[in-house]
């Protein structure tokens, strides 16, 4: 296995274009405005800061090529996330180095990593309890464009049983589909009892991106909220377990991950033409947002929200809390035992003919 180390071929042109950008962002503007003392530091000493508010605070103080540079570092631990295992965790952790001098409410990067595998180990036990009492859980992920819930939802699936808990992301209607009643698509995929479906988009499509993209009548989105109440609480009267979260981002975090996507080769393809009319329309998108979470935040199905503007602490505090809104216990197995192999006098194994091999380059 090759392993490249970071800044190598196409991550090292993306960090070169970052730090040549010349985009004038609203956080680069606020940071040539800011003072000795940050406003972060400020409300500090005044009063104790959420952290997630506090992160956003040093994010507008932060200029577009450190900012794109935490997005690669944040690449580079997606792909140790997926060597490390709990067996090699304080080990490697001190190989990892420290993301420079923390900032006033970043969150340092060995105690991410140490907080998402302790959490993933507390999601399998959630998937054990999950199997052994038939239980059946959706959890809806939305929010703007880049906002940080496909991580979230890898974060979640990492270390999961794909047959227990799977990802339900629709395409665009077909036109078969346009015809059906619009809840319809999306009933197949409810879970069968012992299973975790996650939504990446949901039925909320129709409370957004229809609404913004003139994709459904004025009679069509007034259905829809007349309908989706009676509709979340028929789900939970038949025994699912119902979770809503929206990822939230300001417009200038938005911004930077748009440019980033479009200036790295390895992500261009999360941009669609879609999202890039989104981006046009952030204030019509905003606006739909409030009007859905004022109609469908209901008692059997509340919204939570989640602050994506640092993307780890986002990923950590949306499964720490869907860790709490299931009530679970660790599951008892029974031993197992590696049977004895069976060995047959007369076995024999036949030669591979060479050309049948994968060729062996690394």
């Amino acid at each position: 296995m090759v392993t490249k180390k970071p800044g190598t071929s196409t991550t090292r042109k993306v960090a070169a274009v970052a730090k040549k950008a010349t985009l004038k962002s609203p956080a680069k503007k606020a940071a040539k405005k800011a003072t000795t003392k940050s406003p972060a530091k400020k409300a500090a000493k005044r009063a104790p800061a959420r952290p997630a508010k506090a992160a956003r605070e040093v994010a507008a103080q932060k200029s577009f090529a450190e900012r794109a540079r935490e997005d690669l570092i944040d690449s580079y631990d997606e792909e140790l996330e997926m060597e490390l295992d709990d067996d090699r965790i304080d080990e490697l952790l001190m190989d990892i180095p420290a993301q420079g001098e923390p900032a006033d409410g970043s969150l340092d990067r060995r105690v991410y990593f140490k907080e998402l595998f302790r959490l993933q180990g507390e999601l399998v036990k959630l998937q054990d309890w999950v199997v052994a009492h038939n239980l059946k859980v959706v959890v809806l992920f939305e929010g703007r464009d880049a906002a940080g819930k496909g991580g979230a939802i890898k974060r979640i699936t990492q270390r999961l049983n794909p047959r227990v808990c799977r990802v339900a992301a629709l395409p665009a209607p077909s036109e078969r589909e346009r015809s059906q009643w619009y809840f319809q698509r999306y009933v197949p995929h409810l879970p069968a009892g012992g299973e975790i479906v996650l939504f990446d988009r949901s039925w909320y499509n129709r409370a957004g991106v229809e609404k913004v993209m003139d994709f459904c009548t004025a009679d069509e989105y007034e259905e829809f909220f007349r309908t989706v109440p009676e509709f979340e609480k028929m789900l939970v009267r038949s025994g699912i377990i119902l979770i809503k979260y929206w990822f939230s981002i300001t417009d200038d975090e938005q911004h930077l991950r748009f440019t980033m996507r479009i200036r790295d080769p390895l992500k261009q393809w999360k941009l669609s033409p879609m999202d890039l009319e989104s981006r046009r329309r952030w204030e019509a998108y905003t606006k739909a947002k409030e009007v859905m979470l004022e109609r469908t935040h209901i008692p059997e199905a509340p919204w939570w929200i989640v602050d994506g503007v640092d993307k780890k602490r986002a990923r950590l505090n949306c499964i720490r809390h869907f860790l709490a809104q299931v009530p679970y216990q660790e599951v008892e197995h029974a031993m197992v035992n590696l049977p004895a192999r069976v060995h047959n006098p007369d076995y024999i194994r036949n030669p591979v003919p060479a050309e049948m091999y994968v060729p062996d380059l690394y």
